[in-house]
């Protein structure tokens, strides 16, 4: 037991080394999960009593020192509540995703009891891609630690991400790994040779094949050239400052300022972070805004300019006219706050985007349709919790010249098929605009700026970002960095990047890896229980009752 527990705690450490930003450790990647596995066959194996329950106990020891060592600056973005208060809450994000990795584990386990090894290790890799979906598409969403993400700092290894999204990452990793723990418990096993040379042959292949296929993409890989020109700022104004210390107008002055100092004739778009304009914005009265006239202001010298900023909006409504809209002071009405990207340009046209890949707690309630009833208690704690509107589907700014722009905003960038769709209805470059000071100079801004690579290389766009504090950047087609700012420095930077019109597979296929892998889950979690009870059959027979 011992033996199994130390090998679990071994293979969280190799998955947090070979984690990004961690550069050249990335192949480590493929033997992380070797351990782990070890860890489960020497309990399978062994004589002792409540197998599952201590196979389950045991990966969810290393899944969350994984987690727990990558994500470590959640508890940044927390402590302004409290640095005790915010330990216990911090554990939620920390032990969430491992409880649902370990369950994958105990159903492999289980699937274990009525099939072969093998049959087993495919429903592993299935139910794992099923976690993984689901932790991508409830109300609990945190994608940050899917397995196909670990490559963002090796982007040259995963080209062929335009055809199969993170979630073909996800398959390579366990494909390795589980043909490297069937070739060293074959030593021990006496495993016939042939078996042995096929196992061999098959790590070579699953190795050499998306290797060799994806660094000759990387190499022969073309733009086309449709250059449009981009200023990308970065204010850095201390997010914990912006609402209170430093006026909403002073704070567009210094965006217009470091904009102005790059902007040139044919600039195209000024792109600003995540609530950039930080004072509440009414949409239905947008156009007398002194923001939005502010912003109209600066324009005026570029003609075919558009400035796409991040804004806090609300709308007003005489009736509860969306699931989140809560009621004012005033009788018969109603609000809807939002986290938005406005697209601004110089007429009277405004276009908004509301986020819609909200952070459970912090924008909006989980599961709030059961847990309606606890909304007043948010509003006497004072918090905004499940008060932000959103829309459903995602959005594409168009400028009046016709170039397509998608706006994301922070966490929704690692939603990979959700900014494909977007550059399915049209987007021809993406916007990220963000604001990470939140987690201050941790590793967390550099996963967050490593994962906007695999964007890039899932719907072969540039990426533009956007980030209050840093890191600000520019990423091309094929997800190398071409340009980025320095953390919390006040800059910009400015480039000419190439719009793109081609769909990839990805674009229009989407996460078709991950909905097999959850059609199959479901197919072995059947075989699970049908196993189960053809097993408690034979025991009640064997006893004879």
């Amino acid at each position: 037991m011992k033996k199994s527990i130390l090998l679990s705690i071994f293979s969280g450490l190799l998955l947090w080394i070979a984690w990004p930003p961690t550069p050249y450790t990335t192949w480590l990647l493929f033997v992380g999960f070797v351990p782990m596995l070890l860890a489960i066959e020497n309990i399978i194996q062994s004589s002792t009593s409540k197998k599952g329950k201590k196979i389950f106990n045991i990966t969810f020891l290393g899944f969350f020192i994984w987690n727990t060592l990558c994500i470590y600056w959640v508890y940044n973005s927390l402590k302004t509540i409290g640095p005790l208060v915010a330990v216990p809450i911090s554990l939620i994000p920390y032990s969430l995703g491992p409880l649902l990795m370990s369950f994958a584990c105990w159903l492999y386990y289980r699937m274990r009891l009525s099939t072969s090894r093998a049959l087993s290790l495919v429903g592993l890799v299935c139910f794992w891609i099923a976690y993984e979906y689901l932790h991508q598409s409830w109300d609990l969403a945190f994608p940050w630690m899917t397995l196909g993400n670990g490559f963002a700092v090796s982007h040259s290894w995963i080209q062929w991400y335009e055809y199969t999204g993170v979630y073909g990452g996800t398959f390579w990793i366990w494909l390795v790994n589980i043909l490297i723990f069937l070739i060293y418990i074959g030593l021990g096993e006496q495993q016939a040779k042939n078996i042995r040379l096929r196992l061999l042959t098959g790590l070579v292949f699953a190795l050499i094949i998306p290797f060799g296929f994806s660094l000759y993409r990387y190499s022969t890989y073309k733009e086309q050239l449709d250059p449009s020109n981009i200023v990308v700022a970065q204010p850095n104004i201390d997010p914990y400052a912006k609402e209170t210390d430093i006026p909403a107008h002073e704070q567009i002055d210094i965006l217009t300022h470091i904009s102005d100092s790059l902007g040139q004739a044919n600039t195209e778009f000024f792109i600003w972070p995540e609530t950039a304009i930080a004072d509440y914005i009414d949409e239905n009265h947008i156009r007398n805004n002194p923001y939005f006239l502010q912003i109209q202001h600066f324009l005026s010298k570029y003609k075919n300019g558009n400035v796409i900023t991040g804004a806090e909006t609300y709308k007003l409504y005489n009736s509860p006219a969306t699931g989140t809209a809560t009621p004012t002071q005033n009788p018969n009405e109603y609000v809807d706050n939002f986290n938005a990207a406005l697209n601004i340009e110089n007429s009277a046209e405004v276009q908004f985007y509301h986020k819609s890949k909200l952070v459970p707690g912090a924008e909006s309630l989980p599961f709030g349709s059961a847990l309606a009833f606890m909304k007043p208690a948010f509003a006497q704690l004072g918090g905004a919790t499940g008060s932000y509107g959103s829309q459903p589907e995602p959005g594409v700014f168009y400028s009046q010249s016709g170039i397509g722009a998608d706006p994301v905003i922070c966490y929704e960038s690692i939603w990979g098929e959700y900014v494909a769709t977007s550059v399915h209805m049209g987007a021809q470059f993406i916007a990220v605009i963000t604001n990470d000071g939140w987690w201050e100079n941790t590793s967390g801004k550099d996963q967050h700026l490593d994962y906007a690579k695999l964007r890039a290389i899932e719907t072969r766009r540039w990426v533009c970002r956007s980030a209050n504090t840093g890191i600000s950047a520019f990423i091309n087609q094929r997800g190398d960095i071409v340009q980025q700012t320095h953390w919390w420095t006040r800059t910009a930077i400015k480039q000419d990047i190439n719009l793109n019109s081609d769909l990839t597979f990805y674009v229009l296929h989407g996460d078709y890896i991950a909905k097999t892998g959850c059609v199959l889950a479901v197919l072995g979690m059947a075989w699970v229980m049908v196993g189960t009870r053809i097993t408690r059959r034979k025991q009640f027979k064997h006893s004879g009752i």
